[in-house]
């Protein structure tokens, strides 16, 4: 399975929702995109999960050996993990509310016990009863990405800005890394400043457009294929 997106913009009233960008993402391999809080990660990740349509450029869809245009089919194997204003969970709710609706979402019974049950085979370490706003930066982003796979039909994953949440990019990235050795294709977005953090050398903005800079593809990786040790049930 893979995602290309060719030549792809989203424009703005004011100014570009998303500069122009190329990237293709598979299955098994895990894309890291750099760029400033507020330009282009909740945009870029509508548009490779078919959610938005860009102003210019296309992205195709090419599963079993077949390529299609049709967001739909984008949608129903794409999630988008924690994007701020979209995806991302009330901060009042607890654990336990989160993963009830997130299985809801994902078409499972989520009664108690069954909240219960996947927090136990799934991410035992977190309490039930947390805010979802106390978690760690991994743990959060790690429960989210589990939920989003508690739907058999997601094999692509689009992580925004896990960074936000504060802890070591290193947490974040090693989780992706995971899933893609699992066989998901994984996109996340992540502030310059974070990138640099996980060693990636980028080049410096001008000092007039710092802020502004487009994203960029910083790095793609294929890592071996392993059964991973993953929170989900599914693939542990």
């Amino acid at each position: 399975m893979q995602i290309t997106l060719d030549h792809v913009r989203v424009d703005g009233r004011r100014e570009p929702m998303l500069e122009t960008i190329d990237l293709t993402l598979a299955t098994g391999s895990v894309v890291l995109v750099a760029a400033e809080p507020g330009h282009g990660h909740t945009a870029l990740a509508l548009v490779a999960t078919g959610r938005l349509r860009p102003d210019e450029g296309t992205v195709t869809f090419q599963s079993d050996g077949l390529v299609s245009a049709d967001p739909a089919d984008l949608r129903d194997a794409s999630a988008v993990v924690d994007a701020s204003g979209i995806s991302e969970p009330d901060d009042a709710l607890t654990v336990a509310d989160v993963v009830a609706e997130g299985l809801s979402l994902a078409g499972r019974r989520s009664w108690p016990v069954d909240v219960t049950r996947w927090l136990a085979e799934t991410m035992p370490g977190l309490d039930r009863r947390s805010r979802v706003d106390a978690l760690l930066g991994t743990d959060r982003t790690a429960l989210m990405a589990a939920l989003a796979v508690s739907d058999p039909r997601v094999r692509v994953l689009v992580v925004v800005a896990p960074d936000r949440h504060g802890g070591n990019p290193a947490g974040w990235w090693d989780l992706a890394v995971r899933y893609a050795e699992a066989g998901y294709g994984v996109l996340v977005t992540a502030a310059r400043s974070s990138v640099r953090l996980l060693g990636h050398h980028l080049e410096s903005a001008r000092d007039d457009d710092a802020w502004h800079a487009p994203p960029v593809v910083v790095a793609t990786e294929t890592p071996t294929p392993s059964v991973s040790n993953i929170p989900t049930e599914d693939l542990a």
